[in-house]
Order: C-alpha cells, then sequence, then structure tokens
C-alpha cells in the first residue's frame, strides 16, 4: 500500500481522538449519567442534541458539497448506510460489480443528463472511482474530525479510506484523506491496486468578504488485466464442477497486461462580496472565479502480444498512452435579490490538449496524434424561491473554438407538505463524443482511427418527474431521446471493436419506484427499477427490469440501548439482455448482440452493528450462488463474484 506514513499518522491522530473521546464521555458520565447514548445519530446527548461537549453538536459538523449545498455528519446506522458500504461509497443499485474489488462495473440503466460541453477523457471503464470535482467536499468542524473506513478484499489486500479535517480558526478548515486498495482477486492475474489522495481547504475573511474553497487531488488506479476467460472454459465454470470451484485453475485469455488511469486535479472556486449580505433576505454582489487544472493519462501495457486484440505492429513490450491537459477558468458575476431571486452569468475558458507521442499511418492515411482546441463560451445559473415552488435552471454554450457544444438544466420543485414533494426537471445536452472515439492510437492495428471531421455532436433530451414520500413511496418516470449516439460495438465483419455512431434516434423510457414498509422492528426496502429502449439498430441494450428488495431488522440491546443491530437478506435480480462486453485495452464497455446474458438472483446476507461512533459490517455476499447455479456474469466471460463473507467498519472521531 502507498503512502504508508501517511495513513500511520492519521491511525496515531485516530488513537489520540478516540482517547480524549473515552476522557470526555467518562468526564460527562460521572456529572451526569444521562448525558450519554447510543442513539442512532449522535456521538453523545443531552437534552435531545448531539454533542460530546456543551458546544460541539452534531450539527456544527458541517460538509459542504462543490455547489455549496450544506449537509452535516451522520453517524446513524440505516439501511441506506448498507447499500454505501462499498468500494465506491455509493449506493450502486444499476450496477454489477467484476469479480474481484477494484475492477470495473457494468451499467444496468444509463444516464444521460449532464451539464457538458466538452468531449469526456475516454477509458470510461476506470472511471468509476476516478473522484471528480463534484466528489470532493469541503468541511467545517468545532474541533478535529477523523473518519476510517475498513473493508477486507479478496484474498490478499483490504480497502481503507482514512479522513481528518481540522478547523485551526473560524476562518480556515483543511482536510486530509487517503482511499487505497490491494485486492489478489481469485482469478489468475486480476490484482488490483488503487490510491484517491486528497487535500481540501476553505477559508473566509472575518468579514465574511472573501470565500474560497480548494483542493488537490492525485489519483492512480491499477489493474491488471486477463481478458476474462476463454470461450472453451465457460462450460466448465458454469457446470459448478468441483475442479473448477477454486477459480485459479482457469488460465483466462492472458496473463501478461495491465492497465492504469493517472490523474492530478488542482481546484480553486473563490468570489469577493461587491455587496455583502446583511442577512438571507437582503441583497448582494459577488466576483466569482474557478480555476481548474487537470491533467490525466491512461496507459496500457502488455509483454507480448496477444491474439485476443489481433494484429499488432510489434510483438513485445506493448505500450498505449493516451495523455489529457485540461485548464479550465471562469469568472462569473452572481446576483441575489429577494424579487429576481439568485443569478449567476459570467464566461468560461478551456484550453485543451489531448493525444499522443507519435503519429501512425495506416493503409497510407495518417492517424493524427493530438486534438488541441481553445475554447471560450457563457455559462449561468439562476435560482428562486416562490411560495412552495423552487425554480433552478444551469446553461452553458461555447461560443468560439472546433468543440461546438451546449447544456441547459432546468427544475421545479413544490412542496406540498412536510412528507409530499414533487419535482420535474429538463435537460437539453449536445457535445461531441469522448476523445477516444473521435482518435485512437495503439500497437495493436485495429485499434487505430481518426474520427474528428466524420463524427457529429451527441444530443440528448432528458425530461424527468419525480414524486417522494415517506408515506407514500418515492417514484420517477424518465424519458429520454438520443441522436447520434456514440459508443463502442463489436463489429461483427472484423470480430473486433469499433467505435460507431447511430444515424437515428434512441428512445428510453425508465420508471423507478423505491418504498419501504415497516413492520415494528422489521422492514421491507424495495427498489424497482422498468426500462424500455426503442432502438432499431439494438445499440443501447439494458435489462427490462432491475430489482433490490431488502428484508431486515433493527433493534436495541444491552443497557442504555448500547448496541444498535440491523441484520437481513438483500435480493438483486436483472432480467435477461445482451450485457456490454468489455475490453481491456480500452478500459470501455461496448455493444453486443452476440451473447444473450441471463438475469440470475444474488443474495447476500448481513449484520450490521453501532457502537457509539462505531459502525461495523458483517455480511455473506452472494451466498447462493452453489444452490441457484454458476451461470452469472458480470460481462461476456468475465464472471461475477462467489461466495464470500467480508467484514469491515467506519469509525468516526470527535476531538
Amino acid at each position: 500500500m502507498k503512502n504508508i506514513s501517511f495513513l500511520v499518522i492519521l491511525f496515531f491522530n485516530a488513537y489520540i481522538g478516540f482517547s480524549q473521546v473515552r476522557n470526555i464521555e467518562q468526564s460527562l458520565k460521572r456529572t451526569n449519567p444521562d448525558t450519554i447514548s447510543s442513539d442512532k445519530n449522535s456521538t453523545s446527548r443531552k437534552n435531545g442534541r448531539s454533542k460530546i461537549n456543551k458546544d460541539a453538536t452534531i450539527d456544527l459538523y458541517k460538509i459542504i458539497s462543490y455547489r455549496n449545498d450544506t449537509t452535516h455528519v451522520d453517524t446513524s446506522l440505516t439501511i441506506k448506510k448498507e447499500y454505501k458500504f462499498n468500494y465506491l461509497r455509493k449506493d450502486d443499485f444499476g450496477l454489477i460489480p467484476f469479480a474481484n474489488i477494484g475492477q470495473t462495473y457494468n451499467q444496468l440503466t444509463k444516464d444521460v443528463v449532464s451539464n457538458r460541453s466538452l468531449p469526456q477523457f475516454g477509458a470510461r471503464g476506470r472511471h468509476f472511482n476516478y473522484m471528480e470535482v463534484e466528489d470532493i467536499f469541503y468541511y467545517e468542524v468545532p474541533t478535529p474530525l477523523t473518519e476510517l473506513f475498513f473493508k477486507t478484499a479478496f484474498q490478499q489486500g483490504q480497502l481503507l479510506d482514512a479522513f481528518f479535517t481540522v478547523n485551526t480558526s473560524k476562518q480556515f478548515n483543511f482536510s486530509i484523506a487517503y482511499k487505497g486498495l490491494r485486492s489478489l482477486g481469485n482469478y489468475q492475474h486480476a490484482i488490483t491496486s488503487t490510491g484517491n489522495l486528497r487535500f481540501t481547504t476553505n477559508y473566509k475573511t472575518k468579514n465574511g468578504k472573501y470565500v474560497a474553497n480548494a483542493h488537490i487531488v492525485t489519483q492512480d488506479l491499477l489493474n491488471e488485466e486477463n481478458g476474462g476467460l476463454q470461450d472453451e472454459d465457460l462450460i466448465s465454470f458454469t457446470s459448478g464442477d468441483e475442479d473448477f470451484i477454486d477459480r485459479a485453475v482457469f488460465e483466462p485469455n492472458f496473463q501478461n497486461a495491465e492497465n492504469i488511469l493517472v490523474g492530478k486535479r488542482f481546484y480553486l472556486n473563490h468570489r469577493y462580496y461587491l455587496i455583502q449580505p446583511n442577512d438571507s433576505l437582503s441583497n448582494s454582489l459577488a466576483i466569482r472565479n474557478v480555476i481548474n487544472f487537470e491533467d490525466k493519462y491512461f496507459q496500457f501495457d502488455q509483454t507480448t502480444s496477444s491474439d485476443f486484440f489481433g494484429d499488432s505492429f510489434k510483438q513485445n513490450s506493448l505500450r498505449d498512452k493516451v495523455t489529457l491537459e485540461n485548464f479550465e477558468t471562469q469568472l462569473m458575476l452572481d446576483y441575489k435579490n429577494l424579487t429576481l431571486g439568485d443569478i449567476g452569468f459570467g464566461v468560461f475558458y478551456n484550453d485543451i490538449n489531448y493525444g499522443y507521442d507519435k503519429v501512425t499511418i495506416l493503409n497510407n492515411e495518417l492517424i493524427r496524434n493530438r486534438i488541441k482546441d481553445k475554447i471560450l463560451g457563457l455559462r449561468g445559473d439562476y435560482s428562486k424561491r416562490i411560495g412552495e415552488f423552487e425554480l433552478n435552471s444551469q446553461f452553458g454554450v461555447n461560443m468560439s473554438g472546433d468543440f461546438k457544444g451546449s447544456y441547459f438544466l432546468g427544475g421545479v420543485d413544490y412542496k406540498f407538505n412536510e412528507d409530499l414533494s414533487l419535482k420535474g426537471s429538463v435537460n437539453f445536452n449536445s457535445s461531441a463524443p469522448n476523445y477516444n472515439l473521435l482518435l485512437n492510437q495503439s500497437n495493436y492495428i485495429n485499434y487505430n482511427w481518426d474520427n474528428t471531421d466524420s463524427f457529429e455532436n451527441q444530443n440528448n433530451v432528458d425530461f424527468k418527474f419525480e414524486l417522494q414520500s415517506d408515506k407514500l413511496l418515492d417514484i420517477s418516470f424518465q424519458y429520454t431521446t438520443i441522436d447520434n449516439f456514440s459508443l463502442f460495438a463489436l463489429d461483427d465483419s472484423i470480430g473486433f471493436i469499433k467505435p460507431k455512431q447511430i444515424d437515428g434516434t434512441i428512445n428510453l423510457f425508465k420508471i423507478k419506484i423505491n418504498k419501504e414498509l415497516k413492520f415494528g422492528k422489521f422492514a421491507l426496502d424495495n427498489s424497482l427499477l422498468y426500462q424500455n429502449v426503442n432502438d432499431e439498430s439494438q445499440s443501447l441494450n439494458l435489462p427490462d427490469f432491475v430489482v433490490r428488495n431488502t428484508f431486515y431488522y433493527s433493534n436495541h440491546f444491552f443497557k442504555n440501548n448500547a448496541l444498535f443491530l440491523q441484520t437481513g437478506i438483500t435480493f438483486n435480480y436483472f432480467t435477461d439482455y445482451y450485457m456490454d462486453g468489455y475490453d481491456p485495452l480500452l478500459a470501455e464497455f461496448y455493444s453486443q448482440t452476440q451473447t444473450k446474458m441471463s438475469g440470475f438472483p444474488r443474495l447476500d446476507f448481513f449484520v450490521n452493528a453501532k457502537i457509539r461512533q462505531t459502525r461495523i459490517f458483517l455480511k455473506a455476499e452472494h451466498f447462493n450462488s452453489s444452490f441457484t447455479g454458476y451461470d452469472y456474469f458480470s460481462a461476456p466471460n468475465n464472471p461475477y463474484r462467489d461466495f464470500t463473507v467480508r467484514f469491515g467498519l467506519v469509525w468516526n472521531f470527535f476531538l
């Protein structure tokens, strides 16, 4: 594992924090035995409020998003926390992971809603754990805060996410965090090793006129690649033959390749108030500037060439490496008025340098090595509350440069009462396909193309309506149209992957329902997704149904409710469909209509507990694998996970 010294410092700090918390709690307990409680939402409680002392209540430990939305630290144990206790630390409904933790995920549903007017970097299969600007949070805490996340991996290795933040004054906060993983996996040549190092800071002057949020993030996501099982081994896998239960006996398609995604980002969002608000009802005027520089590359290495990818220019020491340097800055004027609402308007500038360090000549045609562009555009946002209605919108448009693009997001929320709300949104987006769809160079002949002059912008239109109610249910309706859908697809004529753009319109309709039913200390949490795709080209393939049901029991135990326990079973299922395949050279999923994959049930048994600020998670994953059949795959030739038992915890320390 990398940055060992950094982790040691964090553990040392956590130990000190734990010791101090225990001393504080013991002192408080001697003076007032009712102060300490194991309530699910508190560090300790007095008169119904969470605290470790008279001043530091739990709501003062603030978490601030890149859009300045604020929440606070939550040490509760709920079924939602169970869904998020994974490698991504997000609810992964609609995703199905590969066999080893840290590998990629296949998508059981697609969402095209976007506020981008420019292409994205390729290798999207490596980006599930790549932390973007919107994944970074800033903090404001009355006392130092530490969080440790730990979970066992497969065979050798662990997953750890360690975090520490402190306010040196009311004006200045910084945080440091590192998420590291290493896992051997159950199959040959499937090691994963990833790291996400984050530094954040936020500062405001005493008079509040100047406010700044900044972060530095460095990330490296390495996977050994093996191309999945060979076709002739699929029968042995699905048969359940005891000789093949040890997955290391399978020889995959190759055992000499790896790919890695590396990125560094420097981000600053700061503003200065020309007219400072006196309260939430007064006018304000501020100048806001955002500077974002990101340098990233994706690299595929292989010691000797493999027929799996076709013919190659050379036979040994193959390396494909593509880089992107993206500098972005924007200058905005933010005006807030009680009558007009919150208005932001300004300009943005992007300087893009994407490509390779060599040129390629194939069939007497030159494959260029660089895409460079300088884009100047306009950007704005608006929000306004009118009674129980809340309006919000964003837009952006490229005014100059080779890449044409624009987007608009508009939404309206209406709150009927404390329980019932209705949301509606519309999204229009037009942007060029991802860079690796436009331009790619490789040592493998079939993986060289230049579509910069032939591919058009992909145009998406999305409408969504959501009804949210704890007493009734949460239900959403989403209708999406996609023109010039751009993707990777299996070319049947040559048997390899090629970029493709659909000449026509694809229509996608989705209904998602969430409802939790409670029966005393028992509960049944349900998520159902129905999808219907109208696509004559059969390029966008999704299952009709995706289902997740969790039946669980919750209760407090022991004196003063010291232990809170949750235990239950989660059922996951999706219907048969032509599941996307995975290409390790590109780290991309591709559309295919040759192999229809069977949906399969996944049953997980879990026992979770909370003691003070520690949440403990124990899960028997896919325990039904031996008696419901071994026909389970995350992608063609790439098996899903076998039965395994994994343990982990999340531990918060408040100094």
